[in-house]
Order: C-alpha cells, then structure tokens, then sequence
C-alpha cells in the first residue's frame, strides 16, 4: 500500500505546533472583521478631514470590499501554484504597508488608492487561512474544530470592531483606525514560518494570466454593478455591468474548460458537498444581509443610541455566537451535516419574527429608545446568529475540505467569493426593497409636513437624511418628520425580515434534500469517528 493510501485511510493527528499555528492563523481572520467595520466608524471623522466628494466617499467605504471579492479567486488559485504560506506572508506584508499608507493619507484619492491596495492584499489572507487549516488538519473531526476556531475569530473581530473603533476615535485621529493592522502583521511575519507549513500543487502550470484578468474583470463587475443597484437603483450603467460580468464569466468558463491545467478547476463543483454548499453559505448571507445590516441603523436612527453603545448592546449575540461555535464540533459528532445545518437554519426563523415585531419609538416621548423593541433586536440578532452557526463552520468544513488537497486554496477562495456575493446580492435586492418601503411610507408624510424640495428629497431617500431634515424644522414639524422617519425604517426593517426568513427557509429545505448524502466533518474519512483528538478541544 502507498503512502498516499496509508495516509488517507489513518490521516496523522494534529501536534502542538499546528494547533500553535492555528492561532497565528486567526490573527488576519479577526483583523479582516475589524477592518470592514470600524471605517464606517470613522467615516465622519475623515471626511471632516479630507473633504472628499460624495462620490470619493462612496469609493473610500467601498473599493476595499471591490478588491477582496475580485481577487479572491485569483489569489486562492494562486496560492496553490507558489505556496500558500508564501502567498499569506507576502499578502501580510502589503497589508501591514497599505494599512500605514493609508493611516497617513492627506487626500481623499490617496485614500482610495491605498484601500484599494488593502483589498487585494486582503484577498491573499482569508483563502490562504483557510487551505492552511485544511492541510495542517487531516483529522476531519479537529479540521472541524480548527474551522471552528477561525470562524470565531471573525465573530469577535465583527464584535469588538465597534468598540474598539469608537475608543480610537475618541482619543486618536480616523487614521489609527488603519494602525491597528500593523502589530497584527508584525506578529504573523515573524510567528509564521517558524508555526506555519508551506503547502503548494506540485503539479499545477504557472498561473494563466489571462484567466485571472478574466476571472478579476467578471467579480468586480458583478459586484460593482449590484452595489450600484442597491445604492442608486436599477440604472442603465449598474445593468451594463452586471451583463459585462457575466459575459466576461462566460469567456472565463470556456477557456477554463479548455485549458489543460485550468487557473480554476470547475470539477470541484460535481462534488456534491461543495457545491451545495457553496450555494447554502451564498444564500444564508443573502438572507442575513438585508436584514442584519439594518440593525445599526435601527440602533443608532431609530432608538438613539450612540456608535459606542450601540456596539456595546450587540455584545450579547455576539458573544451566544462565540458559544455556539463551540457546541457545533460537538454536535457534529452526534448528527449529520445536512440535519445539523438545516435544523439550525430553522432555529434562524424566530429571530426574523422578532425583527418584524420591533416599532418605532412611542410618539411624543422625549426618550428615544423603545426598551421593548430594543430586547426585541438583541434576541432577534442572537437567535439569527446561533441558528446560522452550524451553516458558516460545517458548510466551510464541507467545502473545503470536499476539494483534494491540492485545490484547497482555489475551493476557500470560492467559499469566500459565495459569501462576498451573498453580501452583496442581499444589500442589492432585499436592501433595495426595503429602501421602497421606506420611501413609499415617507413620500405621504413628506406632503403633508409641507418640506422644502431641497429637505423633502433627502428625508425621502434615506433615514439619515430625513434626521438632518428634522433638525432643521421647527417645533412640532420636525418632531412629526422624526417620528414618521422612525416608523418608516421599522416597517423596512419588517418587510426585510420576511423576504429574509423565506429565504432561510428555502435555504434549510435545500440543505436537508440535497446534501444528505454528503460525508460530514466527525465521520471520518472511512465514516466512523477517528481518533487522535483531546476531547479538551471540543469542550
């Protein structure tokens, strides 16, 4: 018997330096979350600064999430030629120059163009993470653990991002925000070739240059052209882009199918657990998306709290979601993926109900807040985040870990890029929808207020605009507009909720259908548990 089969059959435990580098690992994971969350943070403040145009700042809040989701593929492909532990340090070192580039930026497109620098950067960390895990872990029931980990690294990024960024801003100027990528950095340059194993695809050509000029030209064009339709509606140009993209997809599939070693192996998705997979994480942020990004806007416009505490009110989900990734090895050892998964989707449900029962603020009362809408929210955002859990650890288990080792970085590449787009068709199209309704709700309002055109136009856009609006009324005028504003977005916020639980619900029944046969993280290589794994790991 060969030693591929030897190892196959009795894959080799992890020892103390993987689970060592697994840590290193998480670095750049909870980095990335921080980073998507606290520049929206900063955004007043730069812009006091920079004074860029509506426009500029329009790019500087989205170029870095264009990049990431453009090159993802590329660089997962990528990393499987050179050597992913290669690919991941060279990424942390343009990330860590880019971050103080842009920490010292004196104009609004210096700005642009260093986070644009930090997206594609970004781009090498999370797939280069990801296939790591997967060849450092051979033991499915611990790569399930491992997966667990990383994934909860980006919770308490997403977690902490408002906390941290609201005490940074406090006594820092904007550009420390950027700071908080060096240290980070330094630490994985130095700890990861002493922790971190190289792996590479021996076999593979060098990279096709024209399939990742095809690759990166069909994502950002997709992506540029759904942000645009979220943000300025279904408009000739968003249109334009979206078909470019996918024209520019079709050439990419043709040349890949024809190529002798293709930049992306397409037979990845006639795996079963990959491609389903891939289309329940696609879906499962779709339906979260529309509703979840709402939620701080409804914390801060609609209840008044501040940035600082409405991140402090979103500690307890995300600290049940810390939990909750937790029990999931756990459980994976006693079900099945496809049960596990769709019955945690399931237990999302209620935590959509609870959105749609939240409302504005009573009318006439000087206190902003609802108590009774606010624990609303806080169980709605818990619920939703424990039920999504399984689908996020075991459907990235499963992606990955269904692609030979040899294409790991191309299949977390795809995984990350599913839920990139899942982001963006979510804000695009259940965004897009609840925006109507507000703005069918505020339209009536509006008239009868008797606005100005120049203050009517902005309160009917955006809830934002409709608070500038109000303070800029008097009296018993701006306290109706505010008022009516508030219940606007809660009725968005309820029509969001529901398009995004028949979502959910589409997405469980689908798990439960077609990936039953699926193998699972916990059953082994041969189907029965293997051994090797301190039960300590997955208490």
């Amino acid at each position: 018997m060969s030693s591929s089969l030897v190892s196959a059959a009795h894959p080799r435990p992890a020892t103390r330096r993987e689970w060592w580098g697994l840590a290193v690992l998480v670095l750049p994971t909870l980095l990335l979350a921080l980073d998507m969350t606290v520049l929206h943070l900063a955004a007043p403040h730069l812009s006091a600064d920079l004074r860029p145009s509506s426009s500029e700042l329009l790019w500087i809040l989205d170029i870095y999430g264009f990049m990431i989701a453009g090159f993802l593929i590329t660089m997962g492909t990528l990393g499987d030629r050179i050597g992913r532990r290669r690919l991941l340090l060279a990424g942390a070192f343009a990330f860590g120059v880019a971050s103080v580039l842009a920490a010292l930026s004196t104009t609004a497109a210096m700005l642009i163009a260093t986070r644009a620098l930090l997206g594609i950067a970004g781009a090498t960390l999370m797939p280069s993470t990801l296939s790591l895990i997967r060849n450092m872990f051979h033991v499915e029931r611990e790569r399930t653990v491992a997966i667990t980990v990383w994934m909860t690294g980006f919770i308490v990024g997403s977690a902490i991002g408002p906390l941290v960024g609201g005490v940074l801003l406090e006594y820092f100027p904007w550009g420390s925000v950027f700071l908080l990528g060096v240290p980070v950095m330094l630490v994985l340059l130095v700890a990861g070739p002493l922790l971190l194993p190289e792996f590479r695809d021996d076999a593979a050509g060098p990279l096709d240059l024209p399939s990742a000029l095809l690759c990166v030209g069909m994502v950002l064009a997709v992506i540029f052209g759904i942000k645009s339709a979220a943000r300025d509606g279904v408009t000739l140009a968003a249109l334009a882009a979206v078909l470019l993209g996918l024209a520019v997809g079709m050439l990419f599939v043709r040349r890949q199918r024809r190529l002798a070693q293709p930049m992306f192996d397409l037979g990845l998705f006639a795996n079963r657990g990959f491609s389903v997979s891939v289309a329940a994480m696609l879906l499962t942020i779709l339906a979260l998306s529309g509703t979840w990004l709402m939620v701080f806007q409804y914390l801060q416009g609609v209840l008044g709290l501040s940035p600082l505490d409405a991140g402090i009110v979103m500690l307890p989900p995300a600290l049940l979601q810390v939990l909750a990734s937790v029990l999931v090895p756990r459980l994976a050892r006693r079900h099945p993926p496809h049960r596990l998964v769709s019955a945690g989707l399931l237990l999302a449900l209620p935590g959509f109900l609870a959105m749609m029962l939240v409302g504005g603020p009573p009318a006439g009362s000087p206190y902003v807040g609802d108590a009774v809408s606010l624990w609303l929210l806080v169980a709605g955002t818990s619920v939703l985040g424990v039920g999504v859990m399984p689908m996020m650890i075991l459907g990235t288990d499963l992606v990955v870990g269904s692609a030979p080792p040899t294409k790991t970085g191309a299949a977390a590449a795809t995984s990350e890029t599913a839920t990139e787009l899942g982001m963006a068709l979510g804000i695009a199209i259940i965004g897009s929808v609840g925006a109507a309704v507000y703005r069918s709700h505020m339209l009536a309002v509006a008239n009868g207020v008797g606005l100005p055109p120049e203050l009517a136009a902005s309160a009917i856009d955006t809830l934002g605009g409709a608070l500038g609006a109000a303070e800029r009324l008097p009296g018993e005028a701006g306290a109706a507009l505010l008022h009516a504003a508030r219940e606007a977005f809660a009725a968005a916020l309820h029509v969001n909720a529901v398009i995004g639980a028949a979502i959910m619900l589409a997405t469980a029944l689908i798990v439960a259908l077609f990936l039953r046969r699926a193998a699972g993280p916990g059953q082994g290589e041969s189907g029965h548990g293997p051994a090797g794994i301190s039960d300590d790991l997955i208490k």
